[in-house]
């Protein structure tokens, strides 16, 4: 015969107290675990979304980022823009897209430091080859015109970064005379501007990389092959979104700092849990032996108490998750190990990660309420009535 589940519920409720503080502490613990979970998942949905699968992006052979040394040269691009495959826009060009990207240092807005920003430069063929980028406020760039547009991460995060305001790269200033919205791509970290005036202040011969737009999937394919495989170009190709899809390395870090954390606060919560259900255990003594008199078995009480405590840690769940809610979509960043530049992402809490979150607290709760609910199954029933 088995325990009624309002059994464990009325005993949670007189036991406020006790309740209250276990339940805190487990929502600590998974708060911990959600704001980690959420920060992974935010990252990695800015890397793996980012990208058309129509694009190729090239590099120099053996180059695992646009900012390493080396890069294509000018007449490499020309070849590259006679390849079969290649889509045509409106007017009949090549849709290929020659960029050339740089880090510079901007200040952050709330006055807590100077960080990394990527900066990419590219020309209006670029813009249209990434559909899914939008102008937010203001306008696109000029071409040759000393004038560049800021994702909105960058506008809210980092100061000079308004319309009207002018952003020192190269020889002198640049103005901003737009925000463009990336999407929830990783474009959200980088500033866009015109090539060729870069390139005028730079002298650069060199570009970082080369985006070149199929005409359907299987010429993609047949692209990145075909360029892999030329000897003379020596070049590197790969679909736009591989390439991204790998710079979630980057939130390895935040992986091992926060799973060492969530593990020695679970640690901490399950001992919480553990003590609660062994107080529970202690003041019930003759409760429990009363209900082994009355015919419920062992198994019985068991189950009773192991439930007990994982409802307690679901308590605390709940609580957890409420409290993470407000900071659903906040924007943040890290440190990109492929770019050593910021990645700036949103936090993402999908179902996925309340459900572990979930399941991470029921984990909790039967750690610590296993062996206490096994003593109060395994007491003797006539000392416990003296008591």
């Amino acid at each position: 015969m088995a325990i009624p589940i309002r059994y464990n519920i009325r005993n949670l409720k007189l036991r406020r107290g006790a309740t209250i503080m276990t339940a805190l502490g487990i929502a600590l613990t998974v708060t911990t675990a959600i704001f980690i979970m959420a920060l992974l998942a935010g990252l990695k949905h800015a890397f793996t979304t980012t990208g058309d699968p129509l694009n190729v992006l090239v590099l120099r052979k053996g180059s695992a980022a646009e900012l390493s040394a080396g890069g294509v040269s000018r007449e490499t691009l020309q070849t590259l823009r006679n390849l079969n495959g290649i889509a045509k826009d409106s007017q009949g060009n090549p849709e290929v897209s020659g960029e050339i990207v740089l880090v510079i240092v901007l200040p952050r807005r709330d006055g807590t430091g100077e960080v990394n920003v990527t900066t990419r430069f590219l020309t209006p063929t670029g813009i249209q080859m990434r559909p899914e980028i939008k102008l937010a406020e203001g306008r696109w760039f000029t071409p040759g015109q000393r004038e560049i547009v800021v994702s909105k991460p960058i506008h809210e995060r980092f100061a000079h970064a308004n319309l009207g305001d002018e952003i020192r790269i190269g020889k002198g200033p640049w103005k901003v005379v737009g925000v463009f919205d990336p999407a929830s791509t990783a474009h959200g970290s980088e500033i866009w501007g015109d090539i060729n005036q870069l390139a005028t202040d730079f002298d650069r011969t060199v570009l970082s990389s080369v985006l070149l737009r199929a005409t359907d999937p299987l010429a993609a394919e047949a692209l990145k092959n075909r360029v892999n495989d030329d000897q003379r170009l020596k070049l590197s190709g790969m679909l736009e979104r591989e390439y991204y899809a790998n710079q979630t390395k980057s939130g390895a870090p935040i992986q091992f700092v926060g799973t060492l954390v969530a593990i020695i606060m679970a640690v901490g919560s399950c001992f919480a849990a553990m003590n609660t259900m062994y107080a529970a255990v202690a003041y019930r003594a003759r409760e429990i032996a009363t209900l082994r008199i009355i015919g419920f078995a062992r198994s019985s009480i068991l189950t009773s108490f192991v439930l007990e405590s994982v409802l307690l840690s679901l308590l605390g769940a709940v609580v957890g998750i409420a409290l993470m809610l407000p900071f659903n979509g906040m924007t943040t960043g890290t440190q990109n190990v492929v770019t050593f530049s910021e990645a700036v992402f949103s936090l993402r809490m999908t179902p996925s990660v309340v459900i572990t979150a979930v399941l991470f607290a029921v984990f909790m709760g039967l750690f610590g309420g296993v062996p206490p609910a096994w003593h109060a199954s395994r007491g003797d029933i006539l000392t416990a009535l003296r008591d």
